[in-house]
């Protein structure tokens, strides 16, 4: 049971600490909507999602009214397209219709966006993954709440370098394609190794080929909470900073469980996880780096960066484990430069470097995540980029991500205006040096050894 002190102390986490539950996120396989025919594949495809999630948002604004805890988005995922239109689809535009498709259902039933527009392909490309892949650009440039995602690596396939290097050219093209829009396209594009089927954060979520036909997935968020906390523990040892993340995090999972299995009860479809990534936003005091600064940074980026953010991150699974039996995606602590104020005044003042952000990845959730860089960099740099990031994913045997905004026409110092959740980043600069002919090789960088577990 919950006593009243319990109960005070969550209000207060709500009403001052910037507690809330990120998002719910239904889940919803597409497979039965398998059609050769483009028309027909696309009507299926809306009334599945319009039927299945007609109920979504309102139950989450009941569940807001009823509990008083903040629901800041209802989400869409679905099969990865390019499992769902490969008997469809025999070019690219064939797939943007899809895209329109979801946009189209996502509208319909009101939620801030779907995700699923994506292709695995860790190993190898079908044709209906590279047309897929192909169409990003114009598919996110033609919708507004259509999110995409490509898996180029695994740790137990290795990185499939062919499409490392499309995605270098693709994310170009993306930028170009939303340039009017400051490039927003790019910042509904992930490139994963290792990723999860049961993530409900935008934008890499997708509903996995594993998971049953509909499942609710909820993601929960406290960076204000945990930051609150750690000031009433300043100066003091490691083991008392540890406890004091792990119960921080346990009550905040808690809230998300609540919300999870309200809302799986309410629509009748099965919970799935609850993902307790700490989430940060632009809103001042909601913000990883100011926790990190908490423990004794002078500044994000200083000496002593990489492992507090390790401790963080340890902490916060720990601690929501115990929890909920059900703990999945991504599950730790990002570190998107855009979403986060205290990550942007740490480049502002030259603190925060990408090298250091990419050391950072090796013990945080995600990867380099919503970072700007110039317009004119080189698309084998990109690529070179996300091949570093997929390396560091594939050898640690956890998921890694990029999500890089070339800024078209733009250069280090200005900065892209997005607002709302993904709030303003500064243009950071990029080793210029050339790794053209290294991502020009074919083929696939093998798995590690330690890959071979059977």
């Amino acid at each position: 049971m919950i006593n009243i002190f319990e109960a005070n102390e969550t209000n207060e986490m709500i009403e001052q600490e910037n507690l809330d539950v990120r998002t719910i996120t239904l889940g919803i396989s597409l497979m039965d909507c398998i059609d050769a025919d483009l028309d027909r594949l696309c009507n299926k495809i809306y009334d599945k999602i319009t039927i299945t999630a007609r109920n979504l948002v309102a139950t989450g604004r009941e569940i807001e009214a009823e509990y008083g805890i903040p629901i800041v988005n209802k989400r869409i995922s679905v099969t990865p397209i390019a499992l769902v239109g490969g008997a469809a689809c025999k070019r690219p535009e064939d797939f943007v219709r899809i895209a329109e498709t979801l946009d189209k259902a996502a509208n319909a039933v009101g939620v801030n966006f779907l995700g699923g527009y994506s292709a695995l392909v860790s190993k190898g490309m079908t044709r209906a993954d590279e047309l897929l892949i192909r169409s990003i650009p114009m598919a996110l440039a033609r919708t507004s709440l259509v999110c995409s995602s490509v898996n180029v690596g695994s740790t137990r396939t290795g990185i499939n370098m062919d499409a490392v290097k499309l995605m270098g050219e693709i994310v170009k093209s993306t930028a170009e394609a939303t340039k009017d829009n400051d490039c927003l396209g790019c910042a509904k594009l992930v490139i994963f190794c290792n990723a999860p089927d049961d993530n409900p954060f935008m934008a890499g979520a997708f509903h996995g080929v594993t998971e049953a036909d509909a499942v609710i997935n909820v993601g929960v968020s406290g960076p204000g909470v945990v930051k609150h906390a750690l000031t009433k523990v300043r100066g003091e040892n490691f083991e008392v900073l540890c406890e004091t993340i792990k119960k921080t995090a346990f009550k905040v999972t808690r809230v998300g469980q609540l919300v999870a299995q309200e809302a799986s009860r309410r629509l009748g479809i099965p919970f799935g996880i609850v993902d307790l990534s700490l989430a940060p936003t632009p809103a001042i005091g909601d913000s990883v780096a100011d926790i990190l600064e908490e423990m004794g940074l002078e500044s994000v980026g200083a000496p002593g960066t990489t492992a507090a953010l390790a401790l963080l991150n340890d902490q916060v699974k720990k601690g929501g484990v115990m929890a909920s039996s059900y703990v999945g995606g991504l599950s730790g602590a990002f570190i998107p430069v855009s979403e986060d104020q205290g990550m942007i005044n740490a480049v502002n003042r030259g603190a925060l470097t990408l090298e250091k952000l990419e050391a950072m990845t090796c013990v945080c959730s995600v990867g380099l995540d919503m970072i700007a860089i110039p317009g004119e960099t080189r698309a084998s740099t990109i690529s070179g980029i996300i091949a570093d990031e997929m390396a560091i994913g594939m050898i640690n045997q956890k998921t890694t991500a990029v999500r890089l905004i070339p800024a078209v026409g733009k250069k280090v110092g200005d900065v892209l205006e997005f607002g709302g959740l993904l709030g303003s980043a500064p243009i950071m600069p990029v080793n210029t040096f050339s790794c053209e002919a290294f991502v020009n090789r074919t083929g696939r960088i093998p798995a590690p050894i330690h890959s071979f577990k059977n």
